[in-house]
């Protein structure tokens, strides 16, 4: 299957969400994207829910939310009984993510990391695959219904 990314953020976010659409589209990777669609003021939950959806019923691999902190985003799209998504300032947390964790969404924090960082751990993030293992169990704990 051809690794298609759900992308979305809110204002802060707004500028990365469009470059990260750029780069990956110019690497053959679908990209869908689901807003914002400028930097005027607006609700990152608008944005976090569908990308969320998008990636739970698996018309997409991936989900990346970008936002000041990425922290609004993250809860939002928490909320989600099957996703797991990860804030990440390092290319290690992102790796650690998808390996112990098999998050599927990553959220990045725009005010906090430079554009060339969020390239990278976007990257580092959907090239990484999930160990399983002793990891699998827990894993597969984090659901609550």
């Amino acid at each position: 299957m051809k690794n298609t990314i759900a992308i979305g953020s809110d204002h802060a976010g707004f500028e990365y969400k469009e470059a990260l659409k750029e780069y990956f589209t110019s690497k053959g990777i679908e990209v869908k994207d689901f807003g914002t669609f400028s930097n005027a003021s607006c609700d990152y939950p608008d944005f976090a829910h569908p990308v969320a959806e998008n990636v739970e019923n698996g018309s997409c691999n991936f989900g990346i939310l970008i936002c000041g902190s990425a922290n609004g985003v993250a809860i939002t799209a928490n909320k989600h009984q099957q996703i797991r998504a990860c804030i990440a300032w390092k290319s290690e947390i992102a790796a650690l993510a998808r390996q112990h964790n098999n998050a599927n969404v990553l959220c990045l924090p725009s005010r906090f990391i430079s554009l060339q960082e969020a390239k990278e751990f976007s990257d580092t993030f959907i090239s990484t695959e999930f160990e399983g293992g002793r990891h699998e169990n827990r894993v597969n704990k984090i659901t609550c219904a």
